[in-house]
C-alpha cells in the first residue's frame, strides 16, 4: 500500500468526530496576508448593510400585497410576529458573531458547533437563497425603474420588459438583467468603496421612509383601519409566512465579519440595530398604507406611491418610487455580498475550489465569485418570473435559522466559560422559540417548494462526497477542533490587522 495511501474509513469512523468523521468540528483556516480581505467597516457602515439589507420590496410593495389579499390592516400583526421570530434568530446569529469573527454566517457558525457535513449543508443551502433573493429583489426593482423611466419619456422595447410569460411579447427583463451585474460591478470596486455607496444609499431610503411616515400621517382615515382583520387573525399569521422575507437580512451582514473593524464586538451591535430601525419603520409604514388607502384597493405592485397618489399627492408618489428603486439596490447589494463573501468561506475552508474565493490583489475582494452570483441572479431575474424565482428563498434562510438556534443552544449548555462578546438572553427559551416560529412558518410553504430544496440540497451532498470531503481534509486536516480555541479569535483578529499593513512578507499564526 503507497505511503500517501488513506484507507477509507468504515462507517462508525465516518459518521464521528474523528479526522474522517464528517461530524468533524471546524474552524476557518488561517489565510496568509495576500489573501485576506481587509478590515474597513465600523459600525456604521454595518448597521446601513444590515438596514440596506432589511428594508428593500417588503416595505414598498410587499406590505401592500398582503394586506389587500390576506391580513388587511392586520399586516401590521403579519410584520410584528414575523420580526419576533426573526429577532430569536438575531439574538442566536449576534452570540455567534461576537465569538467566532470570521466570513461565511451559518456556514461557519455550524461547521464549528455542529460539524462539517451540517455546516457544508447550510452554506450550500443559502448560496442558492442569497442568489434567488439578488434575483427577486432585481426583478421588483425593474417594475419601478422602468416606471420612472416611462414618466421622463424613455421607453423600452416589448421584448425587454420582462421574462417569457410575464406579458405578450416577453423576452427577458433586461432591467433586471442591468441591475445583477451593476451591482456586481460596484462590489468588486473594493469593500471601502461600495461599503461608501451602500451607506448613502441607505441613508436617502431611510429618509424617503421618515418622509412616507411623517406626511402619511396627516392622511390617515381611521375608518380605513376597520375592520382591522378582516380575514381573522388566521390571515394576519399567513401573512407573517409571507413577509418573514422581509424581516431578515441580519444574516447576510455576518458574512462580513473579515471586514469588519473589531468584529466580535460590532457585529452583534450592528444586528440588533439594522433589526430594530428597520422594525419601527415597517410598523410606522403599515399604520401609514393601510390608513390613507382601504386595503382593498391597494396596489400590490407599488402600493405606497399608488396609495400616495390616490390621496392627491401625486409629486411625492414620484419621489417614494425613486426611494423604492434605491431601496431594493441596497437589498441587491447586501444578499450578493453575503453570497460572494460565503462562496469565498466555503472556498476557504476546501468545500469548493479555491479558484472561486480567490481574492483580487489590488481590491481585496473575492471578484470571481461576485461575478459569478451576478451573472447567475442576471440570468434568473432576465428569464423567470418572479415567483418562481421567490419560492425558493424564504424556506432555506429559515432552516438555516433554525440549525443556528440550536448550534448556539448546544454551545451554550457545552461550553459556558466561552468568552462571548454578546449574550443570547433568556436560554434557552429565546432559541428554542426561534426553532418553532421557523418551522412554523416554513409549514405554510407549498410542498414544490421544499422538492425544490431537496433536489439542490442533494446536489449539494453530491459534490460534498465527490470533492469537498477529501479537499477540506487537506486544507484543515485533523479531527475536531477544541471549541475552546473560539477565545484565541482575537489573536487572528490582531494578525488580521497587521496584515492590512504594506507588509510584503506574507505572515502566518505563530510566525
Amino acid at each position: 500500500m503507497s505511503p500517501n495511501h488513506t484507507p477509507k474509513p468504515g462507517l462508525p469512523a465516518l459518521l464521528g468526530r474523528g479526522p474522517q468523521g464528517i461530524f468533524r468540528r471546524t474552524l476557518p483556516s488561517e489565510q496568509f496576508a495576500g489573501e485576506r480581505m481587509v478590515r474597513t467597516l465600523g459600525l456604521t457602515q454595518l448597521t446601513m448593510i444590515g438596514v440596506g439589507a432589511i428594508i428593500g420590496a417588503g416595505i414598498f410593495s410587499l406590505a401592500a400585497a398582503v394586506a389587500r389579499d390576506v391580513a388587511g390592516p392586520a399586516v401590521l400583526i403579519s410584520f410584528l410576529v414575523a420580526g419576533a421570530a426573526s429577532l430569536c434568530a438575531a439574538f442566536a446569529y449576534a452570540e455567534f458573531a461576537g465569538m467566532v469573527p470570521k466570513a461565511g454566517s451559518s456556514y461557519t457558525y455550524c461547521a464549528a458547533v455542529l460539524g462539517e457535513v451540517v455546516g457544508w449543508i447550510v452554506g450550500w443551502d443559502l448560496l442558492l437563497e442569497y442568489t434567488a433573493i439578488v434575483a427577486v429583489v432585481a426583478i421588483g426593482m425593474s417594475g419601478y425603474l422602468g416606471f420612472l423611466l416611462d414618466a421622463v419619456g424613455i421607453h423600452l422595447p416589448t421584448w425587454a420588459l420582462g421574462a417569457p410569460g410575464t406579458g405578450t411579447g416577453h423576452r427577458i427583463d433586461l432591467l433586471a438583467v442591468a441591475i445583477c451585474l451593476a451591482v456586481a460591478w460596484l462590489l468588486t470596486r473594493g469593500t471601502r468603496t461600495s461599503a461608501r455607496v451602500e451607506t448613502v444609499l441607505t441613508i436617502v431610503k431611510i429618509a424617503i421612509v421618515l418622509v412616507v411616515i411623517v406626511v402619511g400621517f396627516t392622511k390617515v382615515d381611521s375608518g380605513n383601519l376597520t375592520p382591522f382583520a378582516p380575514f381573522g387573525l388566521g390571515g394576519a399569521f399567513t401573512g407573517a409566512a409571507t413577509v418573514f422575507f422581509a424581516v431578515f437580512g441580519y444574516d447576510a451582514l455576518s458574512t462580513a465579519a473579515e471586514e469588519s473593524v473589531e468584529a466580535r464586538d460590532k457585529l452583534p451591535k450592528a444586528m440588533m440595530l439594522s433589526l430594530g430601525i428597520s422594525m419601527v419603520l415597517y410598523v410606522l409604514v403599515c399604520v401609514v398604507l393601510t390608513g390613507i388607502q382601504h386595503y382593498s384597493e391597494l396596489n400590490p405592485n407599488s402600493g405606497i406611491s399608488s396609495a400616495f397618489a390616490g390621496v392627491g399627492l401625486n409629486g411625492l408618489a414620484n419621489v417614494i418610487a425613486v426611494g423604492a428603486v434605491i431601496g431594493i439596490v441596497t437589498v441587491t447589494f447586501s444578499f450578493m455580498m453575503g453570497a460572494s463573501r460565503l462562496w469565498y468561506a466555503l472556498s476557504r475552508d476546501g468545500l469548493m475550489p479555491a479558484w472561486f474565493g480567490a481574492i483580487h490583489p489590488k481590491r481585496k475582494v473575492p471578484h470571481r465569485a461576485t461575478w459569478i452570483i451576478g451573472i447567475v441572479s442576471a440570468v434568473l431575474a432576465g428569464v423567470l418570473p418572479i415567483n418562481a424565482v421567490a419560492e425558493l428563498t424564504n424556506i432555506g434562510v429559515l432552516l438555516a435559522f433554525m440549525v443556528v438556534c440550536a448550534s448556539v443552544l448546544i454551545l451554550r449548555y457545552r461550553k459556558p466559560h466561552l468568552k462571548r462578546a454578546f449574550r443570547c438572553p433568556g436560554m434557552p427559551v429565546v432559541p428554542v422559540l426561534g426553532i418553532i416560529f421557523s418551522g412554523w412558518l416554513m409549514s405554510f410553504l407549498q410542498w414544490e417548494t421544499w422538492v425544490r430544496l431537496g433536489a439542490w440540497l442533494v446536489a449539494g451532498l453530491v459534490i460534498y462526497g465527490a470533492y469537498g470531503y477529501r479537499r477540506t481534509r487537506q486544507v484543515m486536516p485533523g479531527g475536531s477542533v477544541d471549541l475552546d480555541t473560539l477565545d484565541t479569535l482575537d489573536d487572528l483578529d490582531t494578525l488580521d490587522d497587521l496584515a492590512d499593513t504594506e507588509d510584503p512578507e506574507p505572515r502566518t499564526l505563530g510566525a
